[in-house]
């Protein structure tokens, strides 16, 4: 099942994202390696800098899908003001290797 992690920045903790992004990029690229991760980005404020992030994985549950949004480095640094979990389904440009 794939699950939408929308995740959205505490006001004025831009630093703690950039300061923390390294770790966030290689924990992306273990979920992708694993063939947990669908596709993933930031969301931009009026001025084109980052202020949430939509991340979404295949897991088998929403147990499986909360267990792998609380392990990102950002909740982990306590960047997110919320992280709203739901179950998505890719119905219109889905590669065809996902």
């Amino acid at each position: 099942m794939l699950f939408a992690l929308i995740c959205k920045d505490k006001p004025e903790n831009l630093q703690v994202r950039l300061d923390t992004r390294p770790e966030h990029i290689a924990f992306l690229e273990g979920l992708n390696g694993e063939k947990k991760l669908a596709f993933a980005g930031p969301f931009l404020d009026a001025d084109g800098k980052p202020n949430g992030s939509l991340v979404v994985v295949e897991a088998p549950d929403l147990a499986a899908a909360e267990a792998l949004s609380a392990a990102d480095p950002y909740a982990k640094a306590g960047l997110f003001e919320s992280v709203e979990i739901r179950q998505w389904n890719w119905t219109f440009n889905k590669p065809a290797s996902a």
